[in-house]
């Protein structure tokens, strides 16, 4: 089985991508390959029958733990958000902070002065994280690192006896996918991906309208990543170690899928009643980002090792089959013009609905948008109780409560509480796999390609996850803001 995951990884050039020292390109990705379909079909199939289900973690529900004690990977962009976060909820420690800057993790540390968090602090190797997950008094680790590493700190996290939370994505590889659900089924540890786009008020409300039936059935889902990050990407000071240059350079496809695309799976009841069937996902060439890597590179030697390179198209649409018979597309574009949009649009048999560009909007039967003032009496109503709860919380603590602190707050309240979390690992990396399989499916001619089923058959059965009725927990509080 090894022999055949070795060569799936090689046909389809979806190897797990390391970052030791070196090189400015060192431990990207290797060109893709051209193989056929039938082959990676093949390999598909055998890492998918190869796993028997040793445990359900569906509804899964850790003992309840009085105080969680965190450990924080990676303190340059998203890390000191969800460290900020994490301290103004009670009944957190962090206990830990990793970075492999050792002034990023300074700067971290520092930020904790005056509160009750008095981390230890990791850093100056490439496998300084793996200390943290070692760490003893540690309950859970968060992972804000660049998504090729979430997958194996996820899984040395597990085996740790940790829970595991990371950042989107939480797999780069098919064969990942596989490796964090055996990992989670066999310690029974949370592994959870933070899509905190869901916990937005739109899509709460939206998702509590579904739930009531209110759109009818759900038959088609638009959701994606516009933002223009081009300056971002080719700046040497945004992302360590270039990495996001790195991947626009070597790697094809949807490459950053989850964002505008977890509200429909949410919506869809992926995993809990339907699941995905198969993708197709076709891309345009790259207009942009070559010419600037070459502009730069003639008067900077350090983007010469990007001039020659073949970077990935600039708009990407991934296009997927659920069982059910529904649809959804997934769009991912950072290197065009257009205005940062999520897109976001559901469409059911009975009304639909339109967060961009804004305002949001709703249609009525007769596929008319509403009036503002219906709009918001449907908002009104259909507001559930996590965004009540959390809105009292809000003025309580005085600040305001959106899409991250929202998904920490309940992560937390759901361990404090003993409760199933909002997401699992099934939805993490059946979410993720999106990025993969689009970047074979590009490489060959947009061929559809299926889509594993990492539940196992359970999807047929499980129960809907990510309770906005709050009906148990909810008693988590925040501290108040100075």
């Amino acid at each position: 089985m090894k022999t055949k995951r070795r060569d799936f990884l090689k046909v389809t050039g979806m190897a797990g991508l390391g970052m030791a020292g070196g090189s400015i390109l060192k431990g990207c990705a290797t060109e893709q390959g051209t193989d056929k379909k039938p082959g990676l079909d093949q390999i598909n199939k055998q890492l998918e029958s190869s796993h028997v289900q040793r445990f359900n973690m569906s509804g899964f529900a850790a003992p309840k733990l009085e105080v969680v004690r965190v450990g924080i990977i990676g303190l340059g962009n998203r890390g000191p958000g969800h460290m900020n976060n994490l301290s103004r909820i009670e009944g957190v420690e962090i206990k830990a902070l990793c970075d492999i800057r050792p002034e990023k993790a300074e700067a971290a540390k520092k930020r904790l002065e005056g509160t009750i968090h008095n981390p230890t602090i990791y850093t100056g190797s490439e496998d300084a994280w793996k200390k943290l997950c070692e760490q003893k008094d540690i309950d859970l680790v968060i992972i804000t690192t660049p998504w090729y590493m979430h997958a194996k700190m996820a899984v040395y996290a597990m085996e740790q006896d940790k829970h595991a939370a990371s950042e989107v994505a939480i797999a780069a590889t098919i064969e990942e996918g596989w490796q964090l659900v055996e990992t989670a089924e066999r310690t029974r540890k949370h592994c959870m991906m933070m899509a905190n786009y869901a916990y937005n008020g739109f899509q709460l409300r939206t998702l509590n309208m579904a739930r009531q039936g209110f759109f009818g059935d759900i038959i088609h889902g638009e959701g994606g990543y516009i933002a223009n990050k081009i300056k971002n990407n080719f700046s040497k000071d945004m992302y360590w170690d270039m990495w996001w240059l790195k991947q626009y350079a070597n790697r094809k496809g949807n490459i950053y899928p989850i964002h505008g695309f977890e509200w429909i799976c949410l919506l869809m009841d992926i995993n809990r009643g339907d699941k995905f069937d198969f993708l197709v996902s076709v891309e345009t060439k790259d207009f942009k980002m070559g010419q600037i890597a070459k502009e730069l590179a003639t008067t900077d030697d350090f983007y010469k090792p990007f001039a020659d390179k073949g970077f990935r198209g600039n708009l990407n649409n991934s296009i997927i089959k659920t069982s059910q018979g529904r649809t959804i597309i997934a769009q991912h574009d950072a290197t065009t013009v257009r205005p940062p949009t999520l897109k976001e649009e559901i469409i059911g048999t009975l009304r639909s609905a339109l967060e961009y560009p804004r305002p949001a909007r709703i249609s009525d039967e007769d596929g008319r948008w509403i009036s503002p003032e219906e709009y918001k009496l449907l908002e009104e109503k259909f507001t559930p109780n996590i965004l009540l709860k959390t809105a009292e919380m809000g003025k309580e603590s005085g600040s305001e409560f959106g899409g991250d602190i929202l998904m920490s707050w309940r992560m937390i309240d759901c361990l404090h509480n003993g409760l199933p979390l909002d997401m699992d690992v099934y939805d993490g990396v059946s979410w993720s796999s999106v990025l993969p399989l689009s970047e074979w499916s590009v490489n060959n001619r947009s061929y559809p390609i299926d889509i594993p089923d990492f539940t196992k058959g359970a999807w047929k059965t499980n129960k809907r996850n990510m309770d906005i009725t709050i009906a148990q927990g909810g008693n988590t509080k925040l501290i108040k803001k100075v």
